[in-house]
C-alpha cells in the first residue's frame, strides 16, 4: 500500500441500517492531516452468473427494479450470505433459486469492485455451463423474476446498444466476450 495516499480511520459508526445495506460515517484523517467525514455504503460481496444451457443459450432473467421503476432485463445475481464462504457456492444458489436451473459446471470468470468511490461492493463473476431446469423457483419475499433464456450474441448485442442496462451483467457479459470466447 502507498502510505503516502493513505487515510486514517479515526472512528466510524453506522449512520443508517436497513435491510440489504447499511451507510458507514468514518472520521478520517487525510494524508496531509486534514481531519473530516467520509461516509460510503457497505454492502458487502455479491454474485453475477453467465449461465449456458447445453444448447448455448443464456439463462437470463427479467426482474422488477424499484429504484428505477422498471423491468431490468439481466444475469442472475445475488448477495452472499452469512456463512458463504466461498463464492461459487453463494453463485449456484442464486442461480437455483432465481432461475430453477442448475450448473454441471461452475468456474469463477472475473472479481471487481463496481463503485468503490461510495460503496464496498465487490462482484464476483461466475460463468455456468450445461445448465438445466430442475426445480421450481425459490424467490426472497422482495423478488419478482420472469425466466427466459437468450443467444448470447444477441446479449452483445443489447450491451451494444444500450437496451441492457444493468451494468453488472452488461460487464459479466463483456467480459465473456472479450476474454473466454
Amino acid at each position: 500500500m502507498d502510505d503516502e495516499l493513505t487515510w486514517e480511520t479515526l472512528d466510524a459508526e453506522t449512520a443508517y441500517a436497513c435491510p440489504g445495506f447499511d451507510v458507514i460515517r468514518e472520521d478520517v484523517r487525510l494524508p496531509d492531516g486534514t481531519e473530516g467525514e467520509f461516509d460510503y455504503v457497505q454492502h458487502g460481496e455479491s454474485v453475477i452468473v453467465l449461465p449456458f444451457t447445453a444448447d448455448g443459450d443464456v439463462v437470463v432473467i427479467e426482474e422488477w427494479r424499484q429504484p428505477v421503476h422498471r423491468v431490468n432485463r439481466g444475469l442472475p445475481a445475488g448477495t452472499m450470505e452469512d456463512g458463504d464462504d466461498d463464492p461459487s457456492v453463494a453463485a449456484a444458489r442464486e442461480l437455483r433459486e432465481e432461475t430453477g436451473y442448475e450448473a454441471a459446471s461452475l468456474d469463477h470468470l472475473y472479481t471487481g469492485e463496481p463503485a468503490n468511490g461510495n460503496t464496498d461492493y465487490v462482484f464476483h463473476y461466475y460463468v455456468a455451463r450445461g445448465c438445466e431446469s430442475t426445480a421450481d423457483q425459490d424467490l426472497d419475499h422482495n423478488e419478482s423474476i420472469r425466466v427466459d433464456t437468450a443467444d448470447f450474441d444477441s446479449l452483445v448485442q443489447s450491451v451494444r446498444d444500450g437496451t441492457l442496462r444493468d451494468s453488472r451483467s452488461a460487464v459479466g457479459i463483456m467480459y465473456y466476450a472479450l476474454f473466454e470466447r
